[in-house]
C-alpha cells in the first residue's frame, strides 16, 4: 500500500483533476494484464491490487498461451498493430529486447525504475534491460540449482558444502554407475544449458547484442564455447544422460533423477514441490547447491528465467498501468506468489518472509543463485539465435568442441545476414 501510494504520488498527481473528471463520466479505468499460465497467483494479485487501488483502477487478467514462443508471437503481432488494449504484460525475459527495440514498450518511470532495481536480485535486473536501460520491471525470477542425491555424493567422496565442477559430477556419476539429469532435447531448455555453460566459462554467445543484424558477432568459437561443447558432448558420448537424453526436458530430467540411477541434476526449483508429492523418499536423500562450475574456482553463471512486467506503449492508461505494476511487484505479493505458486521472487526482501523460509528450505540458495545468474542472449533476434544453437548442438552425443561452436557461428551469422534459413 505504501509503495502504491508512493508511485501514485509521482505518476498521477499532476493528472488528478483530469483523471477525476474522466472517472466521474466513464467509471473506473480497467487495466488488462496479459498473464502467463500459473496456478491462479496472478489473478489473486490482480484482485488484491484492485482493492488497494480504492477506485483508481481495476485490473482484469487475460490468459496468454502456455508456451513462451506462442506468447511472444501473440503479443508481438498485436503490439505491431498498435493495440491499445494491451496495458500490462507478463514477459519471458528473452523476448524483452524484441519488444523494446521497435518501441512497443512504454518507458519505465523513474520511481518505478527505483522499485524495480533497488533490493532486486542482479540476474532479474539484467534480464529486464535492453540497450543499457530498464525497459521492463522484474516480477518473479527463476534459476536452476544443482540437485543431488546425498547418498551418491557421499559415496563418490564429494564435499557438497563446497562448489563442485562439471568434471567432478561427470566423474562421480561415472564411478558410481549413475546418470546425470540434464536437458538435451532440441528445445529452449538446450539453449538454456548451452548459455549457462558458456557464461560459466567466462564467455558470451553474442558479444555485441545492440549491433544491426548483419554486424552481430558471436562469441561461441572461443575457449568458453569449446569448454561448453566439451561438457555436453562428453555427457552425451559417455551415455551419462541416459538413453533418453536427446529428448529429455525438465520433467524427464526430474524423473531420471528420482529413479534408481539418479545422482545429480540441474533443474528449476519446481522439482522440489513435485518430488515432495510424488517421491518423498527421494526428497529425504536430496540436497541442493549452486550451479556447477566449468572451471574450478571460477564462479558459475546459472540460468535466469521468470517473468518481467512490461507496459504497452499504445495503452490508454500508461501511468495507471505503472502504478499497478508497482503494486504487483511489492515484496509481500512476491512472497505470497512464491508460497502459493512456487515462483521465486526477484525481491531480496521477500526471501526473508517467514512463510518462504518455512516452505522452501533452499530459498537462500535460490537467492544467491539469482545474484550470480546470467540471462540468455539479450537480443531482438533471440529466436534465430536460439533455434540456431538447437540446430547445431543436437543431439548431445554429436556435440564437439572442434566443430559445434564453429558450425553454430556460421549458421546463426548466415541467418542474421539473410543468407540462410532455419
Amino acid at each position: 500500500m505504501r509503495r502504491r501510494r508512493q508511485v501514485g504520488a509521482v505518476l498521477v498527481m499532476a493528472m488528478a483533476a483530469g483523471v477525476s473528471a474522466c472517472a466521474a463520466e466513464a467509471g473506473t479505468p480497467t487495466l488488462t494484464w496479459y498473464i502467463n499460465p500459473d496456478a491462479g497467483g496472478q489473478d489473486a494479485i490482480a484482485e488484491k491490487c484492485t482493492q488497494e487501488a480504492d477506485g483508481a483502477y481495476r485490473i482484469e487478467t487475460s490468459l496468454l498461451p502456455r508456451d513462451a514462443a506462442s506468447q511472444r508471437e501473440q503479443l508481438a503481432r498485436r503490439l505491431a498493430a498498435s493495440d491499445s488494449s494491451i496495458d500490462i504484460m507478463s514477459l519471458d525475459p528473452p523476448y524483452v529486447p524484441e519488444l523494446a527495440e521497435p518501441g512497443f514498450l512504454a518507458p519505465v518511470p523513474e520511481e518505478v525504475q527505483r522499485l524495480g532495481t533497488e533490493g532486486v536480485v542482479q540476474g532479474a535486473i539484467d534480464s529486464a534491460m535492453w540497450d543499457d536501460e530498464l525497459v521492463t520491471v522484474p516480477f518473479w525470477a527463476n534459476t536452476q540449482l544443482l540437485w543431488y542425491r546425498k547418498s551418491v555424493a557421499e559415496s563418490a567422496g564429494l564435499d557438497m558444502s563446497q562448489p563442485v565442477t562439471w568434471d567432478q559430477l561427470i566423474e562421480a556419476a561415472s564411478s558410481e554407475e549413475k546418470l546425470l539429469g540434464v536437458q538435451g532435447t532440441k528445445a529452449e531448455s538446450l539453449t538454456v544449458w548451452i548459455n549457462a555453460l558458456v557464461a560459466s566459462a567466462g564467455g558470451e554467445i553474442i558479444t555485441n547484442p545492440e549491433a544491426p543484424a548483419d554486424e552481430v558477432e558471436l562469441g561461441l568459437d572461443s575457449d568458453a564455447g569449446r569448454a561448453a561443447a566439451e561438457i555436453i558432448g562428453r555427457i552425451g558420448d559417455e551415455g551419462l544422460g541416459g538413453a533418453g537424453l536427446p529428448t529429455a526436458d525438465e520433467n524427464a530430467s526430474m524423473n531420471l533423477f528420482a529413479g534408481e540411477d539418479g545422482s545429480f541434476m540441474v533443474n528449476w526449483p519446481f522439482v522440489y514441490a513435485a518430488l515432495s508429492e510424488s517421491s518423498p523418499d527421494v526428497v529425504e536423500d536430496m540436497g541442493w547447491a549452486l550451479y556447477p562450475q566449468v572451471d574450478e574456482g571460477t564462479e558459475s553463471a546459472p540460468p535466469v528465467g521468470g517473468i518481467n512486467l512490461g507496459v504497452g506503449a499504445f495503452s490508454d492508461h500508461v501511468d495507471l498501468s505503472y502504478e499497478a505494476v508497482a503494486c504487483i511487484i511489492s515484496p509481500e505479493n512476491q512472497a505470497e506468489y512464491f508460497v502459493t505458486n512456487g515462483n521465486p521472487p526477484s525481491s531480496i526482501e521477500a526471501y526473508d518472509d517467514p512463510r518462504v523460509v518455512e516452505e522452501f528450505p533452499m530459498a537462500e540458495t535460490i537467492r544467491q543463485s539469482l545474484e550470480q545468474a546470467v540471462p540468455r542472449p539479450q537480443t531482438p533476434r533471440y529466436n534465430e539465435v536460439s533455434l540456431g544453437l538447437q540446430e547445431t548442438w543436437h543431439p548431445p552425443r554429436a556435440v564437439s568442441p572442434e566443430t559445434s561452436p564453429e558450425q553454430a557461428t556460421e549458421l546463426i551469422t548466415a541467418v542474421l545476414r539473410g543468407e540462410s534459413l532455419l
